[in-house]
């Protein structure tokens, strides 16, 4: 057995037309130079979730190579208004998937280059300085059974 945990990141950029989620790239970086479930390998650091600077919101940041292809991919998923699902899995040393580890959502934010690196920065969907939250509403189907009498804190 080794002593290593390997893990890797499986992203899933997508946009919503229509009501309805159209998944337009789907990455890993878990196995170089082959498709895993329906994901192409790109090699990307994934740097998972931590409050900004001013502490009123969660960020996340996929890092790239900086080229032309990964500059202009971040740059059209910012201007698109793309979303983000990332999951990261544990895997065994035979590659088979040992558990699920994260799964979060997110939305594309913003990007910063320089001349080794694309930054592509993901942001929570809530924006607390704004008070300003996606336009959904709770319901049963959604998350469901629901408190009647307490408060809901959305997270």
């Amino acid at each position: 057995m080794s002593s290593f945990i390997r893990i890797g990141q499986y992203v899933n950029l997508y946009h919503i037309v229509d009501n309805n989620r159209r998944s337009i790239y789907r990455y890993q970086n878990a196995f170089v130079g082959r498709v895993d479930d329906g994901y192409d390998y790109l090699g990307f650091i994934y740097q998972g979730a931590a409050r900004n600077r001013t502490g009123d919101n969660l960020e996340a940041s996929l890092i790239l190579a900086s080229n032309a292809i990964s500059t202009s991919l971040s740059n059209n998923l910012l201007t698109t208004k793309h979303y983000a699902n990332v999951i990261t899995k544990q895997f065994n040393d035979d590659d088979t998937v040992m558990r699920e580890l994260s799964e979060e959502y997110w939305t594309v934010a913003s990007m910063s280059y320089d001349a080794e690196n694309v930054e592509l920065i993901l942001s929570s969907s809530i924006d607390a300085v704004g008070a300003q939250a996606p336009n959904k509403t709770l319901t049963r189907e959604r998350v469901g059974n629901l408190p009647v009498t307490a408060n809901l804190f959305v997270r």
